[in-house]
């Protein structure tokens, strides 16, 4: 995948196929969505899409998460 995919193009059959799962190889090994899609310069939305018709368990948001503190007793 180190062409980047002409903007707005339609990619279908094995085209498509090949690109699902190159994306979902590199999702797997740790890549964000937001890396895979400036990588292939395809949008956040497409990127996302691909992976969940590839059916790649999504990762969740990274960052703090909200709600009691675990006691540090």
């Amino acid at each position: 995948m180190a062409e980047t995919l002409k903007k707005g193009s339609r990619i279908t059959g094995t085209a498509r196929e090949k690109l699902a799962a190159d994306l979902k190889k590199k999702y797997d090994s740790g890549a964000s969505i937001r890396e895979l899609a400036e990588e292939t310069g395809r949008s956040y939305g497409f990127v996302h899409r691909m992976l969940s018709e590839s059916g790649v368990p999504l990762r969740g948001r990274g960052g703090a998460t909200r709600g009691k503190k675990a006691s540090s007793a």
